[in-house]
């Protein structure tokens, strides 16, 4: 028999119910970092602000590219670092100085991929704005 046949048969058999629970909890994920991150609902409106932006402006296709990089980057920075805080509360309830490092370099990564996503929004859209009829 082939080896990918032992893989499968130790690995567990595959569960088309499986896969699509697996896409119901990552919906569920996306709720409760919406619904209690307040960054993240912030994220979204600049998201939704931009993506009109790059409508309003037709911007072109590797210039979407770059946009959709950005912000999904932003989104999984936000998604990891509510993890690692949600994580270091559950660990130690108490405030503890090593917590609030841990957490402080995690909203650090959050902080990095929002400073580069706003760059990278600078440079893709000031050249439009330069071109607007005064």
């Amino acid at each position: 028999m082939p080896l990918y046949f032992f893989h499968f048969y130790y690995m567990g058999q595959f569960s088309v119910k499986d896969r699509i629970m697996s896409f119901k909890y990552a919906f569920k994920g996306i709720y409760f970092l919406l619904k209690e991150e307040h960054n993240a609902r912030i994220h979204l409106v600049a998201s939704l602000f931009v993506v009109i932006l790059g409508f309003y402006f037709r911007i072109k296709a590797a210039e979407w590219q770059w946009l959709i990089f950005s912000i999904s980057f932003v989104f999984v920075v936000e998604a990891l670092n509510t993890c690692i805080e949600n994580l270091a509360d559950f660990i130690h309830l108490d405030q503890h100085p090593q917590i609030g490092k841990i957490k402080d370099i995690a909203a650090a990564a959050v902080l990095i991929s929002a400073i580069g996503a706003a760059l990278i929004g600078l440079i893709i859209f000031i050249p439009y704005l330069y071109d607007l009829p005064s």
